[in-house]
C-alpha cells in the first residue's frame, strides 16, 4: 500500500509539472522483455469489481494499454482504442484497457468518457502487471502489443498515434 501510495504522488507530482507522458518506477525486479518474450500473466478487477484474467483474452492479439484517469495522453488516447476495438475486433483483435487508478474514480471517468473495450482496474496490482511487460521506468500511457500466440511484439512508451497502431495491427494479422 505504502509503495502505491508512493508511485501515485510521483504520478500527480509529474502531473503537476506538465510532462506530456508520467514517467513512474513500475518494478525493481522487471527485466526488459526480449524479442518474443510471453505476455505476462495476471488477473484485476474489471470495473464490476469482478476478477478478469488476461489469459481469458488468449488467442488473441492484444493490444494492452496501461492508463489512468489524470492522464492527459492517456485520455487523448481513449477515441483510438476504442476505433480500434470497433475495426478490428471481428478480426480477432482485443483492446485491453489497465488502469493503474482507483477502482471508484476509473468508474466515475467511464461515465464521463465511454470507453468500448473491457477496463481492469488495480493500483499496486496494475503496476505489478505493467512490471511484468518489462517496464522499469516508463511513461504513461504504455501499450503492449501482443500476438495471437501469446508472446510481446512490441512496447510503446507514450501517446499511440493511428498509423503507428494500425502498421503494426496490419502485420499482427
Amino acid at each position: 500500500m505504502r509503495r502505491a501510495l508512493t508511485i501515485v504522488l510521483v504520478m500527480v507530482a509529474a502531473a503537476a509539472a506538465g510532462f506530456s507522458g508520467y514517467r513512474f518506477l513500475a518494478s525493481q525486479s522487471a527485466a526488459a522483455p526480449t524479442a518474443q518474450s510471453r505476455r505476462p500473466d495476471f488477473t484485476l478487477n474489471d470495473l464490476a469489481g469482478t476478477p478478469q484474467s488476461i489469459s481469458s483474452w488468449d488467442g488473441k492479439v492484444l493490444v494492452v494499454n496501461f492508463w489512468a484517469s489524470w492522464c492527459e495522453p492517456c485520455r487523448r488516447e481513449i477515441p483510438l482504442l476504442n476505433a480500434l476495438q470497433v475495426e478490428y475486433g471481428a478480426r480477432g483483435v482485443q483492446v485491453i484497457g489497465v488502469a493503474i487508478d482507483d477502482l471508484a474514480q476509473v468508474q466515475d471517468f467511464v461515465r464521463e468518457i465511454p470507453i468500448g473495450y473491457p477496463v481492469l482496474v488495480g493500483e499496486q496490482e496494475a503496476v505489478d502487471a505493467l512490471a511484468g511487460f518489462g517496464a522499469e521506468m516508463t511513461v504513461l500511457p504504455y501499450t503492449a502489443f501482443v500476438g495471437r500466440d501469446g508472446h510481446i511484439e512490441l512496447l510503446h512508451a507514450g501517446e499511440l498515434h493511428r498509423d503507428d497502431a494500425l502498421d503494426l495491427l496490419r502485420r499482427l494479422l
